[in-house]
């Protein structure tokens, strides 16, 4: 028997989000995608201090910002942005259905 109303597997898609920042000491990404949680996304810097995160998303829309060494600061690769509920701006990204 065919299981009713059971919902189609979504697809996630492998997003890389980088930011150049060789001084850093520690940059997390954070976003809606993850309840703007400083423990779930940490970013690993490479050897020219670029600093990258792998996030696997289904498609939607979605706002995010970095936290660096306990600032926030604007995906500068990213002119999307919208207006926060504090009255400051949050990048957004779209990842499209396929």
């Amino acid at each position: 028997m065919a299981k009713s109303g059971s919902k189609p597997k979504v697809k996630r898609q492998r997003i890389v989000l980088s930011l150049e920042a060789p001084e850093a000491k520690e940059v997390i990404l954070m976003g809606d995608f993850n309840n703007w949680n400083s423990k779930i996304h940490p970013m690993k810097i490479n050897e020219d201090g670029l600093w990258k995160k792998i996030v696997m998303l289904p498609p939607g829309k979605y706002e995010y910002k970095f936290l660096v060494d306990g600032q926030w600061w604007h995906d500068p690769s990213n002119a999307y942005v919208c207006i926060n509920c504090f009255g400051t701006q949050n990048n957004v990204l779209v990842v499209a259905g396929t």
